[in-house]
């Protein structure tokens, strides 16, 4: 059964029930966790995986499995990570073009439409052969990246900037201009990128300006193969979207090593630490910054982007990396530490599931479930049953005794 309520209310509530102390609530999260099984009745990733740490966690706290957003909806990482937050993916719709430029500590304006941009392979015929362009470099991406700076659509200001590897922000700086624009990859190769279209007259300037951008750089980039086409993804404005420190009292902070991560904490108010390349990097930040937030947000990767790539053995490897970092985050003697996912990347699908995501609770005050181990088939039977996301922080602020009694 899955809790539909008002989530406004419930920030309202919990707004009049959190209460201040010193406990600490560590939030783990393992990018694209849940998975499946290669072939049928057999293991997931994580269930092959060695999780020796994960498992100690599990045989002393309570699981289950977290709904993104509603059952059978496959969520995109910033729904994922909101819901996770306490924010309902449902109501706070935040485009991936903000995130991706806030994660660069790029300032969108209320003039801006920020835009994520992929380069991709073309073949001859205009067909996307390579969604992400052979993954490139951070070098290559960036002097590509370079070459678009030259590209200006009439009538607005145009700014790029790399982010990662295949991965740019695209930002139209005008007035009048819309966000409700789809996007023009496809998802699929194959086939051709799809033509920006507005939802709206504010939009459909917006899409113009992206139509004009794309044939340019496809033209700017004819000889620069794999790296000769882009696509535009996650049209968006800045939002209004209240901090984690007004509505549940928390100094919150996090520890990503991907730009898009970093954004959505900034869009929650969280504070950015670290210049962060690795697990241990992220450990030793958490460790430093220990006595300065009450709320940590850790993220890792790597489990998502090999279920992306549809490589089954090297996501079992990744988990086993996350594994080998609990023992560091429990030194810290956390009050509450929760580790989860944002949604499941089964390699089997080589993308983003509906399917319901591991997730474990641990705190002196949870009530075991008797689970041995950390896995699909575990949280399945687990004390915190099949629950909505957006009610995971809740639970932290009740397990860090951080929630006042309701009613008399």
């Amino acid at each position: 059964m899955v809790l539909r309520i008002s989530h406004m209310n419930l920030h309202e509530l919990i707004g009049e029930l959190k209460e201040s102390n010193k406990s600490k609530i560590v939030l783990l999260v393992a990018d694209g966790l849940g998975g499946l099984a290669m072939q049928p009745g057999g293991l997931t990733e994580l269930e092959t995986a060695r999780r020796p740490n994960l498992d100690q966690l599990a045989r002393e706290g309570v699981s289950g499995l977290s709904i993104p957003v509603l059952p059978g909806i496959t969520p995109g990482s910033g729904p994922g990570h909101l819901g996770l937050f306490g924010y309902d993916p449902l109501q706070f719709r935040i485009g991936r073009g903000v995130l991706e430029a806030l994660g660069i500590g790029f300032d969108v304006g209320s003039r801006d439409v920020a835009i994520r941009g992929n380069f991709c392979t073309l073949d001859a015929n205009g067909c996307i052969s390579d969604r992400r362009a052979g993954r490139p470099s951070d070098e290559r991406g960036a002097a590509i990246t370079a070459k678009l700076q030259s590209i200006r659509p009439n009538g607005v200001e145009t700014i790029v900037r790399h982010v990662s590897e295949h991965r740019f922000v695209l930002v139209f700086r005008g007035e009048g201009l819309g966000d409700r624009v789809n996007d023009t990859d496809p998802q699929v190769v194959g086939v051709k990128p799809l033509t920006a279209r507005g939802g709206d007259s504010a939009s459909e300037r917006t899409a113009d300006l992206a139509n004009q951008f794309v044939a340019e750089a496809c033209r700017v980039l004819r000889n620069d193969s794999p790296l000769n086409g882009v696509t535009l993804r996650g049209f968006a404005r800045y939002p209004a979207i209240a901090t984690m420190e007004k509505v549940y009292g928390l100094k919150s902070a996090a520890i990503a090593v991907y730009p898009m991560y970093k954004g959505l904490a900034r869009l929650v108010g969280m504070d950015i630490l670290g210049d962060c390349h690795t697990l241990d990097d992220q450990a030793a930040t958490l460790a430093q910054a220990w006595g300065s937030y009450d709320f940590f947000f850790l993220h890792y990767k790597y489990t998502d982007k090999t279920g992306e790539d549809g490589n089954f053995a090297e996501k079992v490897k990744k988990i086993e990396e996350f594994d080998k970092v609990i023992p560091k985050v429990r030194a810290l003697n956390p009050t509450v530490l929760i580790v989860t996912g944002d949604h499941s990347t089964p390699s089997k699908l080589k993308s983003h599931s509906w399917h319901p995501v591991p997730t474990l609770l641990w705190a002196d005050s949870v009530r075991h479930d008797g689970a041995t181990e950390f896995s699909e088939r575990a949280c399945l039977r687990g004390g915190l049953g099949q629950f909505q996301a957006v009610h995971l922080m809740s639970l932290a602020m009740a397990h860090a005794g951080r929630l006042g009694k309701y009613g008399a």
